[in-house]
């Protein structure tokens, strides 16, 4: 309703004439106080809150009434009066103009539009403005229906308590400023606030207002831009119990522990009276600005909800003189004021009508034994906004009145007097003010009418009577650099809600810790996120890490997946037991190839090794003793030179090796397969079999040194067989290289066992081709093996295979060629003769 009557006055005022008169019709008589002067200053405020309609039997026109004063609202407008008398007794400000003031009283948002038009227009005469500009409301939404009708009038309105950020639009709200920061600076306080404290799973409850609706709004909108969740969002009214038993539900199963209660002062005092009654407990309540500084909302039954309330207020402030003039007061000062006699009649309990039911009030009862916000002067927060917004108006018309030179040195516009001064003047000048007051508030505005945030971050403390300690913990100055806008006191106690000893935890889901990474359910808010195991090799190692890392290739996560370690390396060692093992047999193959060399040597004069060539016998167990050595270099962390060398000294004394057997093999056969056996050996005698040895090991020599010299064997890290280590290792460099040297002695091998296979029934003492033979099976056997064994190993084991292979064929060589001949050296010393070795011996059929 009220909003329909605004639009019309304002196609009313957007369409008069010079010959048209306006005239007020309706309810009248909302002036309360007033000061005559050279220039007016208007104000509305709301002294009475509650809207009382008589109807009159409908015999005549209804009327309204209000009831239920308002002690804060009295106070606005005592300063008002206190702050104009100020600026007259400065003769710096406004020199020789003197400032008055129209004051209007108003409940209900039609009777505060009337009063609103009432203060804009003149007595009897057409609608142009009597007043310079107009103060007020302390509600946003009757502020906004007031501006609709001042803006088509260019009157500038200026709030102290209307916060809603809907009214910076100047599109919609050009003639409007307020000395009160906008809710927008308010919200991001809050949102700064919730991350402060890592408050991320939050629950609103908001009054259906124009200014709780709007702010909770925004506060949601700046929320998700932080990943501040919202778990619920449930709207309050007065009069609906349905949505009142949805709160109270919605309190007590919900999981967040911070609740914001976004309402304005009247419905907080509705909500706060309703929900007494039942036994909430365990959240932390974070109010508005609105109602945060109300010290009377606490009580015994409140103490479980209002205990540490946390929540921006409007900054506290001191006002020399304010305090006094506040307490000052009496009837007599304004005798004409009903609304003065009816505050006094409510402070002290009496009457100034005669009653038997009340005692008579006097008049000269002292303010300072009554407790309320009106007599409350030791926290001047919002008064602090209507005392600069007062200031602004004769800052603004101070400039206006400058005159150097027949211009005003801001404008350039012509002179003018104080008779001439208009509202849209006023207007042009408030956007270029910018002063100090007295008690040192900063006064300018920006492109929106909106002044500089400041808030006091304020904690409450209940008592054990119920009454509330508001403690001031800290600030937030929009004028600070990012990041440093809130700031808590160092030295702040601050009390928490839901009996909590520490900072209360509200998060839908704690962070995902180190080793895991982050994901969004898309069936859930932000913050109701899932954690999942970083994948095998990969890590995270911050808190809500959105993904997971994969460690460089030389290291592995640790077991906790938060860090990258280098990789244990493997490699076959002297001191684990396979080592050790495979190294014992390398020294027991030396120790016994030594062994029998000496038995050899000792016993070089005899029979039976004369027989069996004792050049080669010596020069066998001497690549054997090689052999078994050669094993040794591929124990061990691989180096450069161990990994050439292992390679090539297993080619060449390998094939030293088989090369003797091979000599032997062939002086066997040209012995006994020919017809003529003595010319048969001196054909290949002792210089033909020495040639025969070096040149076929030259060749595997030449192999070898062809093969270092373009691709050697080199150590290298094998990142590739397992994930989680290194496999130190040789890397073979050329295969062809490593496959040509295995495959030469493979075919002297193959070789030399098809001799022996053919010299096996030879009629020899000693079997030495029978030996020669099985040895080679043997070391046939071995190496097939080892192909499919030495591909298919992993790490060490490859080196093992190798080792075992070299070992396993140099025993066979060993054990099948000269354990019989020690045998007989030793144990049989009568079959050492050459009766015996010539006696087995039968005669040849020519």
């Amino acid at each position: 309703m009220g909003r329909f009557i605004v639009i019309f006055i304002s196609l009313l005022a957007t369409t008069k004439t010079e010959n048209q008169t306006c005239k007020l019709i309706g309810q009248t008589g909302f002036l309360e106080f007033s000061k005559e002067g050279d220039l007016l200053i208007g104000g509305i405020f709301s002294m009475s809150n509650t809207r009382t309609l008589n109807d009159n039997d409908y015999e005549a026109v209804p009327h309204s009434y209000c009831t239920k004063w308002n002690d804060r609202e009295l106070k606005f407008a005592r300063t008002v009066m206190f702050t104009v008398e100020e600026i007259n007794r400065n003769a710096q400000l406004l020199p020789g103009v003197s400032l008055g003031y129209r004051i209007y009283n108003g409940c209900g948002s039609e009777n505060l539009i009337r009063a609103a038009i009432e203060a804009v227009s003149q007595e009897e005469s057409a609608c142009s403005g009597r007043i310079q500009a107009l103060l007020g409301h302390s509600s946003s939404g009757v502020s906004e229906d007031i501006n609709i009708l001042l803006s088509p009038l260019s009157i500038p309105q200026v709030s102290h308590l209307s916060t809603c950020a809907c009214l910076s639009d100047k599109n919609l709200y050009p003639t409007f400023f307020r000395t009160v920061p906008s809710d927008r600076f308010q919200v991001l306080g809050l949102v700064q606030l919730m991350m402060h404290f890592n408050w991320r799973w939050v629950g609103i409850v908001y009054s259906a207002t124009s200014y709780a609706d709007k702010g909770t709004a925004e506060f949601i909108v700046e929320a998700m831009k932080k990943h501040i969740c919202v778990e619920y969002r449930l709207v309050y009214s007065k009069t609906s119990t349905k949505k009142h038993d949805a709160i109270v539900k919605m309190l007590r199963e919900s999981s967040s522990k911070v609740v914001l209660l976004f309402m304005s002062l009247s419905y907080t005092k509705s909500f706060l009276s309703k929900m007494a009654g039942y036994n909430i407990s365990g959240k932390h309540w974070v109010g508005s600005e609105a109602w945060i500084t109300q010290p009377d909302l606490a009580s015994v039954e409140r103490r479980n909800i209002l205990q540490g309330a946390m929540g921006f207020a409007l900054p506290e402030a001191s006002i020399p003189g304010l305090g006094k003039f506040l307490l000052d007061l009496k009837p007599s000062d304004e005798p004409q004021s009903g609304t003065i006699k009816a505050f006094w009649e409510k402070f002290f309990d009496c009457s100034f009508s005669p009653s038997n039911t009340s005692t008579l009030c006097t008049g000269g009862e002292d303010l300072k034994t009554v407790s309320s916000d009106y007599t409350d002067v030791i926290h001047f927060r919002a008064e602090n906004n209507v005392y600069k917004a007062v200031y602004l108006v004769a800052y603004a018309l101070h400039e206006l009145l400058k005159c150097e030179n027949g211009a005003n040195p801001i404008t350039g516009n012509s002179c003018v007097n104080k008779s001439q001064v208009q509202p849209k003047m006023v207007l042009e000048h408030i956007n270029y003010v910018n002063f100090t007051t007295q008690n040192g508030a900063k006064v300018f505005f920006d492109d929106n009418g909106d002044s500089v945030a400041q808030y006091d971050l304020v904690n409450w403390h209940i008592r054990d009577d119920g009454s509330a300690e508001i403690v001031n913990i800290g600030r937030y100055d929009t004028s600070f650099p990012e990041g440093r806008k809130l700031q808590l006191k160092e030295d702040a106690k601050i009390v928490w809600g839901g009996n909590s000893t520490e900072v209360p935890r509200s998060v839908c889901r704690e962070p995902c810790p180190s080793g895991t990474r982050k994901a969004i359910n898309k069936n859930k808010p932000v913050c109701c996120f899932d954690c999942f195991e970083c994948p095998e090799g990969t890590i995270s190692n911050q808190t809500d890490s959105p993904g997971c890392v994969a460690c460089p290739p030389e290291l592995w996560p640790n077991a906790k997946k938060d860090r990258c370690l280098p990789k244990p390396t493997e490699y076959l060692s002297h001191k684990e037991i396979m080592g050790a093992l495979l190294t014992a047999l390398s020294c027991v193959g030396v120790f016994l190839a030594l062994l029998t060399f000496l038995i050899f040597l000792t016993h070089k004069e005899t029979p039976i090794v004369k027989a069996n060539n004792s050049e080669l016998s010596f020069l066998l167990l001497i690549s054997l003793k090689l052999c078994f050595l050669c094993s040794l270099t591929f124990i061990g962390q691989p180096t450069e030179w161990s990994c050439m060398l292992r390679h090539t000294a297993f080619g060449i004394t390998f094939v030293l090796c088989i090369s003797c057997v091979l000599g032997k093999t062939v002086v066997v056969l040209m012995a006994f397969r020919t017809t003529f056996p003595g010319k048969n050996i001196k054909l290949f005698g002792h210089v033909q079999q020495r040639l025969s040895v070096l040149a076929l090991t030259l060749v595997q020599v030449m192999f070898c040194i062809i093969w270092l010299c373009t691709n050697p064997p080199t150590p290298a890290m094998n990142l590739n067989y397992y994930k989680e280590k290194i496999i130190l290792e040789c890397a073979l460099g050329s295969a062809i290289g490593f496959w040509g040297v295995l495959g030469y002695i493979g075919l002297l091998a193959l070789l030399c066992f098809i001799l022996a296979f053919l010299a096996r029934k030879l009629p020899d003492s000693f079997n030495e081709a029978k030996l020669i033979t099985f040895s080679m099976l043997i070391f046939c056997v071995v190496w097939i093996a080892f192909i499919p064994a030495y591909v298919s190993s992993p790490g060490k084991f490859t080196v093992a295979v190798e080792i075992f292979a070299i070992l396993a064929s140099s025993f066979g060589l060993l054990v099948c060629i000269f354990f019989p001949k020690c045998y007989i050296i030793i144990f049989r010393p009568e079959k050492n003769s050459r009766k015996y070795l010539m006696g087995r011996i039968p005669s040849r059929q020519l």
